[in-house]
């Protein structure tokens, strides 16, 4: 099947010889299954629930995701994504809000790796009510959700310990709520297809060595300029798969979401003029169905405009940009996505998600940890001991 995915990489000339490296470390990671969390990348992943739990569940029709960063940001990125294709309601609790919120009556599921989330056991203890059915997805260890999930009897299903958050999208933290909506997890798993087609690696190859070398020109942040609304919650699930993984021993990308064709009128300037220590992801959806203006109230030198959709305007306007970054060569790379299905989500998924992982071996750092977060979760528990 081909890919409704369409990339037009960053225009800088890569070594074959540095290609031929980072391919042979593609196929020693996927021969060895190191990082261990690409099982769940795979059509052979064996979850941790089975149907039963699906048929016991899916015919509510109001979820409740609550989580904190990994642990609900997938789920999101699916559910804003392929928005079009669902038809139940997800509400997501990942902050902390200091006013009382009202849950929607049907299925609490409450995500959290270690069972110890701060603000997912706040969030949790403000939202349970007798009216709601619970699903826990944690670790099988002594924590405090645990202990809770047993006392209100409610469904636990693991959370593997060698998935971590930020890669738990196609394990059982993103597919589980996915088939309670009615999505087919079995869709999303492109990697056995993917890792084995030249065009996919090439594209991934290519576009891991440009920002290795554009990482060391100095220009660590990466600007996404996003023209598809449904897609924003995808990039900020981008932004914690790059932030948290790279951003270490003075490294890292910062990854910066650009809200397009709206911030043409308030940053742009500074993206063609301004410091130079950017690169650039142009990202479009095309919209089958179009919606047109009305030709009644368009005239003189804006009749040209009476037999366009809003997509054609709105994609016109990334292509004019692009142009303009090339006369300028400011680098970028574009991405134009021709349907929204699982399967185009599952191929994303794993392109970043490779993409982060020869990075990391490409700067000399360990993707898997957040040491510096656990200082800061440790010292907020000192202070509230006192």
């Amino acid at each position: 099947m081909a890919s409704n995915i369409i990339i037009n990489n960053f225009q800088f000339q890569t070594k074959s010889s540095d290609k031929k490296k980072l391919l042979k470390y593609i196929k020693k990671i996927d021969f060895k299954e190191e990082p261990e969390f690409l099982k769940c990348f795979k059509k052979n992943y064996k979850y941790s629930y089975d149907d039963k739990i699906i048929k016991k569940y899916k015919r509510i029709k109001n979820i409740n995701v609550i989580g904190m960063g990994g642990s609900s940001l997938g789920t999101k990125a699916i559910y804003s994504f392929l928005s079009n294709k669902i038809k139940k309601k997800i509400k997501f609790f990942e902050n902390l809000k200091i006013k009382n919120e009202k849950i929607s009556k049907g299925l609490n599921i409450i995500v959290s790796k270690s069972g110890n989330t701060l603000e997912t056991i706040l969030n949790t203890n403000k939202l349970l009510n007798k009216n709601n059915k619970n699903i826990f997805i944690t670790e099988k260890n002594n924590s405090y959700l645990k202990k809770l999930a047993d006392k209100l009897k409610s469904d636990v299903i693991e959370h593997k310990n060698f998935i971590g958050g930020r890669f738990s999208v196609l394990s059982e933290v993103g597919m589980l709520p996915s088939e309670l909506i009615g999505l087919k997890e079995n869709k999303f798993k492109q990697y056995n297809k993917l890792i084995i087609q030249k065009s996919f690696l090439n594209n991934l190859i290519h576009n891991t060595l440009c920002t290795f070398k554009l990482l060391k020109e100095k220009r660590f942040n990466s600007i996404i300029l996003n023209y598809d609304p449904r897609s924003e919650d995808l990039f900020k699930w981008y932004q914690q798969l790059i932030s948290e993984s790279l951003g270490k021993n003075s490294k890292g990308i910062l990854p910066f979401i650009s809200t397009m064709p709206k911030d043409n009128h308030s940053i742009l300037q500074l993206y063609l003029s301004g410091f130079k220590p950017n690169f650039y992801t142009f990202f479009i959806v095309e919209e089958k169905k179009g919606i047109y203006l009305n030709p009644k109230f368009l005239f003189d030198e804006f009749n040209y405009l009476k037999k366009k959709s809003i997509f054609s305007i709105l994609n016109s306007q990334k292509t004019a940009t692009e142009n303009i970054f090339k006369s300028k060569r400011i680098p970028f790379r574009s991405f134009y996505i021709k349907k929204r299905t699982e399967e185009t989500l599952g191929e994303l998924f794993c392109f970043f998600t490779l993409e982060v992982i020869l990075l990391s071996h490409l700067l000399k750092i360990n993707p898997l940890n957040q040491p510096e977060v656990e200082l800061v979760k440790n010292e907020t528990f000192k202070i509230l001991k006192k």
